[in-house]
């Protein structure tokens, strides 16, 4: 059983609010969104190998800890942690397997009942611990093998790469990533700070890669079309920004994106970076 730490109920609180995403579809669309074969790529790149034991850092539904998993076989084994108890039982009715299993904690709780790990792999984590995000990697290098590997990929400049927005529709679109920061803890930026939190865990033969991630142009394809329906209807409804600038509030600001996004001459980019280090021998 995973202990939980002795913290009191506000510092749990900010911790445990960082999910601003939080809908009803949201374990379908974090499973659709997964490129199982970019995971595969960017977890060779990271040093995966068979035979380890493998820490999956914010499973969610559990198709990355599946995914991770095959990848190292022969032998290899993979647990999933996540804060969500219906995402982990999501995970534990589709994935679980004599290689696989899943565990809902908080990721700041003490994982030290759960052993040590070769290869620790956070994507997609630190970017909802904006100001947590140093020690949690921290944190979680307690959990690795002198000698291990700790992965971490997270999106850069993440929603705010577009060209062909209406100078109004840039500007909303930038204050309410600003105010997610300020208030919702989220770090659009979270890719670039990689390097320095694998330095500051004491991380040593650090290297870094950077590719894109979203790379939409022409005709918006289904998957793309629900995938950031879904994302900018729920950032936009969670933000708490107040749509001054549009005189049917959220609603014109969704169908005016819509639009946008919709053009087949829409460009959007976002660059996701991978950082990888090995916990030192000594």
């Amino acid at each position: 059983m995973v202990r939980k730490r002795g913290r009191g109920l506000l510092e749990q609180f900010m911790i445990r609010r960082t999910y601003f995403l939080e809908g009803d579809q949201e374990t379908e669309r974090l499973e659709v969104k997964t490129d199982k074969q970019a995971v595969i790529d960017q977890a060779l790149w990271a040093g995966l190998k068979p035979g380890m034991r493998i820490l999956d850092v914010g499973c969610g539904p559990g198709v990355t800890t599946s995914t991770l998993a095959q990848t190292a076989q022969p032998g290899g084994k993979a647990v999933g942690i996540d804060g969500s108890a219906e995402r982990i039982e999501y995970a534990k009715h589709k994935y679980s397997n004599d290689d696989v299993e899943f565990i809902c904690c908080d990721l700041f709780d003490d994982l030290s009942c759960i052993g040590e790990f070769d290869f620790i792999w956070a994507r997609f984590v630190l970017e909802f611990y904006l100001r947590e995000a140093s020690q949690l990697v921290k944190h979680l290098s307690k959990s690795l093998k002198k000698g291990g590997i700790l992965c971490l990929a997270d999106l850069d400049h993440n929603c705010l790469n577009h060209y062909g927005l209406s100078e109004r529709l840039e500007k909303t679109i930038q204050k309410i990533m600003a105010y997610q920061m300020q208030n919702n803890n989220f770090d659009p930026y979270a890719g670039r700070k990689l390097h320095h939190h694998l330095y500051e865990a004491g991380m040593v033969e650090i290297k870094s890669d950077m590719r894109p991630h979203h790379l939409i142009y022409g005709e918006l394809s289904d998957l793309d079309r629900w995938h950031w329906w879904q994302k900018i209807e729920l950032a936009g409804k969670r933000s708490g920004w107040t749509f001054d600038d549009y005189a049917g509030g959220y609603e014109e600001f969704v169908e005016e994106f819509k639009v946008f996004f919709t053009s087949p001459q829409r460009f959007t980019y976002t660059p996701i970076i991978i950082s990888r280090g090995l916990k030192p021998e000594g």
